[in-house]
């Protein structure tokens, strides 16, 4: 029980910070939508992971998959690889940066996972 409670304020840094790549998902599949010109670069990349657990994945692909523009497709069968669509980006890196310095260094906490020192506070923009 103990460590269930600990838990709870990462979960609430991860609510907030979901709610806040919502709405400018949302913001930014809204202008690609409506835009005169098709400059969209959809693509499928493979982002490394560092959850170790299927409760981390799980949480991190449904995160994925809730926000507009993106969709998890797959893990692989050793678990080390999410397979993400997108919707457009500018790169391959900037999509698995912006996952795991954003979303899955916040769902780390949350199974139990130390956040290693690459991710701990790189690129965070929140």
């Amino acid at each position: 029980m103990i460590s269930l409670l600990k838990r709870i304020p990462a979960f609430i840094v991860l609510t907030v910070v979901f709610i806040i790549e919502l709405i400018k998902a949302s913001i930014d599949v809204a202008l690609a939508v409506i835009s005169p010109t098709e400059n969209l670069k959809p693509g499928i990349v493979a982002v490394p992971l560092d959850l170790k657990t299927d409760m981390g994945i799980a949480t991190l692909a449904n995160i994925v998959s809730l926000t507009p523009g993106t969709t998890s497709l797959h893990v692989s069968d050793d678990r080390k690889l999410l397979y993400v669509h997108v919707l457009d980006h500018e790169s391959d890196e900037s999509v698995i940066k912006e996952i795991k310095t954003v979303l899955e260094r916040r769902v780390m906490p949350i199974e139990g996972t130390v956040v290693p020192d690459r991710l701990a506070h790189k690129g965070a923009s929140t």
